[in-house]
């Protein structure tokens, strides 16, 4: 592959090297033009050098936000560059989706397999969505048990005959909906009299060896909760 120019932002010195260190041993081709430490600095060198990647540390002088503008400034200022993160912040999901919106590239996390040959030549390739095994195992833990939550629920709402507006009317009760407010969302046909009917015949589906008299809409919830008729996150109010 041809020769490419890298920009290295990282707010350890002795990572610094480490990252510089790990480009010239597995990656011949990257041209290393210049580094920063702090945001002013990476803002200072972009305003002359022309990267066809950014090497991206998130979490700069104590911040991780940081992180996620210069990326986002990044991409808005300089569309041909390459972002790919290369960070130790491996407990903060959310901020590795925010980064992603930003428009990186891709991910490495500093934790079991570093910063690779293939990594670095897969972006270059243009390949979006570039992750290394330990955020890749991570994923696909959280995939498979976004799909285990589904699958309970779909069984869950089989075996309990719940329709489409059980699950609305249940979804609402336990976001602080009132059901007076309940009957005013978009597509809910329903007056209060019959939300209260429906409430009672959802005890009886739910309670079927319980106190029902003793049921309120709280017990009703967590009961739904309980039973995965609701997924607590994936909690959405429809359109009023």
């Amino acid at each position: 592959m041809e020769k490419f120019k890298v920009v290295i932002v990282e707010d350890v010195p002795l990572e610094m090297k480490g990252t510089e260190g790990l480009l010239k041993a597995e990656v011949p081709e990257a041209e290393i033009i210049g580094t920063a430490q702090t945001e002013g600095e990476y803002l200072k060198l972009m305003r002359t050098a022309e990267p066809d990647l950014v090497l991206l540390d998130l979490g700069l002088q104590g911040s991780t936000t940081i992180g996620v503008e210069l990326c986002r400034n990044t991409k808005a200022e300089h569309k041909n560059v390459k972002v790919l993160v290369f960070t130790g912040e491996i407990l903060n999901e959310k901020l590795w989706v925010d980064v992603l919106d930003a428009g990186a590239d891709g991910i490495i996390l500093k934790t079991g397999e570093m910063l690779t040959r293939t990594d670095v030549m897969n972006v270059m390739a243009g390949k979006k969505y570039v992750f290394n095994q330990p955020i890749m195992e991570i994923i696909v833990d959280n995939f498979r048990d976004g799909i285990t939550r589904d699958i309970l629920r779909q069984e869950a709402s089989i075996g309990y005959n719940i329709d489409e507006y059980d699950e609305r009317f249940l979804r609402h009760l336990a976001l602080g909906y009132t059901k007076e407010q309940i009957t005013g969302l978009r597509g809910m046909p329903f007056g209060v009299k019959s939300l209260e009917k429906r409430q009672s015949d959802l005890i009886q589906k739910l309670f079927p060896n319980g106190h029902k008299q003793s049921v309120n809409a709280l017990r009703l919830v967590t009961r739904a909760f309980q039973l995965h008729i609701l997924d607590p996150e994936n909690l959405e109010a429809d359109e009023e």
